[in-house]
């Protein structure tokens, strides 16, 4: 998509996932990375619900900003994102940011100390979101939970295994995928997990190794 296309998405994008609860107030932020390397990303403090296209922050492929309202501050953690899962992802053009309730509401009680977010509980978690590595508490916009992101997604990439999410604990989950459209799916699809996972009891087994298998060699999965 060209950048006029992109900003309308973004703001089309930011708007749905406000008025169903997947954001609120002014938190979250979304970032897409245009055909001649720069960005566009949301501005801080911003509210995803009620966003102007001509505001939206312009960034070249250095990252400097060079117009529109000024960038939130994570556009250095979406950067290390893009460049980290351009490895396996070259594609990758959209990251999306919320507090969605569920995901952070994981990462204060049972899932604390994980590892991951969640188990392959679900087929489609394994078919549309993957693995969702935890990252330990950081203060927002920390330069150490963004260096622990790109570490992480390496990592998962010299195994194979192309991320879609992170989940930085007690803030929100971090999503990417190839237009705005598919990173909101994403989304979607890892909070609803992370509600059925709250809402369980006793707590569900996960599919098994060939129930898993199955589903990557069917439908190509990452996990």
């Amino acid at each position: 998509m060209n950048e006029s296309q992109a900003r309308e998405e973004i703001c089309r994008v930011g708007r749905s996932l406000f008025e169903r609860g997947y954001v609120h107030a002014t938190a979250g932020n979304i970032s897409v990375r245009l055909a001649d390397g720069g960005f566009l990303i949301t501005p801080t403090d911003a509210c995803l619900g009620f966003l102007d296209p001509a505001r939206l922050a312009r960034l070249d492929a250095q990252g400097v900003q060079i117009g529109g309202d000024r960038a939130s501050k994570t556009i250095a953690l979406h950067r290390r994102i893009y460049s980290a899962a351009s490895t396996l992802s070259p594609q990758t053009a959209c990251v999306i940011h919320t507090h969605s309730t569920h995901c952070v509401a994981l990462t204060l009680g049972d899932q604390a100390g994980e590892a991951e977010l969640l188990p392959a509980i679900t087929p489609y978690f394994v078919m549309k979101v993957g693995h969702v590595p935890l990252i330990p508490y950081h203060r927002p916009g920390a330069p150490e939970a963004a260096q622990e992101v790109e570490k992480t997604i390496g990592e998962y990439a010299a195994r194979g295994i192309a991320l879609r999410a992170v989940m930085l604990s007690r803030l929100g989950p971090n999503v990417w995928h190839d237009t705005p459209a598919a990173a909101m799916a994403t989304l979607e699809e890892l909070e609803e997990t992370a509600r059925l996972w709250a809402m369980s009891r006793p707590r569900p087994r996960p599919l098994d190794d060939l129930q898993i298998e199955e589903l990557r060699t069917t439908f190509g999965a990452q996990w």
